[in-house]
Order: structure tokens, then sequence, then C-alpha cells
């Protein structure tokens, strides 16, 4: 996430946190053990279009991005702004009796700068983005914390990530791909920008130092949130102030080649508008791909923000994940 870029544009690090077992890495998706019920969030019909979820609920008048479903898709993760983009919180709804609740302040969230909520595929880690205090000394930069399921079915106490991870800059937009490998954003020094794309492997319980994941996906400008394919064949990833940006900030594809990856394209225009396009996400069983946009809705002119999803504020979107493959395959 890039909170401190989208402001602009609109108006002694803790002790390691337990890692995951690498036995059994979490990930973004499992495609090939979907769940015997669909989730909430599985549509009825093709999405090959862009589609609001939750409008009117989840996608308001509000500034609402970067979703983070539990496992079971029965429990949604998602931020909620203010308007002049000053805070940022960690909302969350349930699924019960066949529809969404109204979402809430999450029990860990309120008090400080929090964002980018994730939730490991095997449903036993949170990770997220603050700017809370460490050992009880104030932040100015974000980190990456991360929770534990407890024996009661909730989340214990965030605690810091820690080095190599955490940084003296910030750190945004956690995602894990199979292998327990964790994909981030920072600004940390030595980038070819402002803010790069990095990677840190998982190797004996612990995470290594992360590697940028160089030329190809990071640029002079920023490459901030990127959404790994559990296999890592894929990145999407959001960047700001490229030649071909479209409106503060679009999505683009990378896939890995060779030990590498290639040059990232930009994704077509159902994706990107003149709109900020950030937090792309896949969903837990793999089969939609999800993402937030500031587009308007037609006959809502500039400086105008009736109470509606829309508006242009930052709404949430899903669509078929095939359309994304069917990208990939004619790259």
């Amino acid at each position: 996430m890039f909170w401190v870029l989208i402001a602009i544009q609109l108006c002694v690090i803790a002790a390691p946190a337990t890692r995951p077992n690498p036995a059994n890495p979490p990930d973004l998706a499992n495609p090939a053990n979907p769940a015997a019920t669909p989730p909430p969030y599985a549509a009825t019909r093709p999405l090959t279009e862009p589609e609001l979820f939750g409008n009117g609920l989840i996608s308001t008048g509000e500034f609402e991005s970067h979703p983070g479903f539990t496992p079971d898709g029965r429990t949604l993760y998602f931020v909620r702004s203010t308007p002049n983009f000053t805070d940022w919180k960690i909302y969350v709804t349930h699924y019960q009796d066949g529809a969404w609740t109204s979402p809430i302040l999450a029990a860990f969230s309120g008090k400080y700068r929090d964002a980018d909520p994730y939730v490991t595929s095997d449903g036993k880690h949170l990770y997220f983005i603050s700017d809370r205090p460490v050992s009880d000394q104030p932040k100015e930069d974000m980190d990456i914390w991360i929770m534990d399921l407890n024996d009661q079915g909730g989340w214990g106490a965030p605690r810091n990530l820690g080095a190599p991870v955490n940084s003296s800059g910030n750190e945004w937009y956690p995602k894990l791909s199979a292998s327990g490998a964790l994909y981030f954003g920072s600004d940390r020094p030595g980038g070819h920008g402002k803010t790069d794309m990095y990677r840190s492997a998982f190797a004996n319980g612990a995470f290594t130092e992360p590697m940028n994941l160089g030329p190809s996906i990071n640029t002079a400008a920023d490459e901030y949130e990127g959404c790994i394919a559990p296999d890592e064949s894929f990145l999407v990833f959001m960047a700001s102030g490229r030649p071909d940006d479209k409106g503060g900030g679009d999505l683009y594809l990378s896939r890995s080649v060779d030990g590498g990856w290639s040059p990232a394209k930009a994704l077509d225009q159902r994706f990107n508008r003149r709109g900020l396009e950030i937090s792309p996400y896949l969903s837990p069983d793999g089969r939609y791909f999800f993402f937030s946009s500031m587009r308007r809705a037609e006959g809502i002119q500039p400086g105008e923000r009736p109470n509606r999803a829309q508006n242009g504020l930052g709404d949430i979107y899903q669509i078929d994940i095939q359309v994304i493959n069917e990208i990939k395959a004619n790259d």
C-alpha cells in the first residue's frame, strides 16, 4: 500500500515473529483443492468484466480497498480510509445466514494506521502493515506485522515481523507464495526507484534477506503492491509514475521466465482506468481476481461525491481469474 502517495495525489525493531511451518507453507490460493461448498464470493455467472463486490455494504461511498478473505471465504478483512486519506483502518465482515454482516472495525485495528490485511491459506496467520510502536518506541514508517490464530479461534497479539523484512523505511502489502516466500514493497535504500518490490525466501524457519525483484519489475517509478501466484509463475503488481500510467497508479503483470521476470506490461482497460487501481488479490480458491479502483460511474462529475459506490473514491472489484490467464497466454 502507498497511502502517503495517495494523500499527496489527492489533496529498535522487535524480535522476529514466529514463522509459519515451511512443511505446510501458506499460499495465496490452492485451486486444486476447492471447498466442497462454494465460498460466498463465488459468482453464479461468468465475470468477464470487473464487478463491484458488496455494492452498498462493503463497497460504499467511502474509500474501501485491500480485501483479504479467510480460507473458507466466510470472513473478509478490508481497508477503509478517511475521505482525505490521512488515516486508514482494517474492517471485518462475516458471511452469516446468507448475507454479509455490516462491517465493523477489526478488534486489532483502530488506534494506529493499519492496512493491507492478508490471511494465510491455512488460516493460522494474519499479516498487515502498521505504524504502531515497536518496543514502546513510536514509529513514523510502516512495518509488516503478524498475528497467530489462538486456541480460542481468535487472533493473538500483533507482533512486528522484524528484520530482515522490516527496515528503516516503509514496508507495504505482504503476500506469500506456496513456498512460503514473502513478497512485499519497500522504500528501503538501494532500490531502482523510491519504492520497489522484494522477495524474502522462507528457509530454516525464518525469512531470509530480501532480494530486489530487478529491473523487469522495478523502475525509477514506484512499485508498491504485488500479488504473487502460488507457484510464483506470475506477479500482478501496482505501480505509480510510469510513462504509461493512466491515472496515478495502474496494475501490471509479469511472468516468471528462465529464473527471472518478463518485462512488466500494463493490464488492459478492463482493469486500468483514469482512476487509481490498487490492491491486486487472488481469492483463496484461486478462481477470482480482486482489485480496488477509484473509477467513477457515468454521470458523476469530478468534484461530486454522492454517498454511493463508484463516486471517485475506492471500491473493491471482482473478475474471473480466467481473464488474467488469457492475458498471460497472449503476452
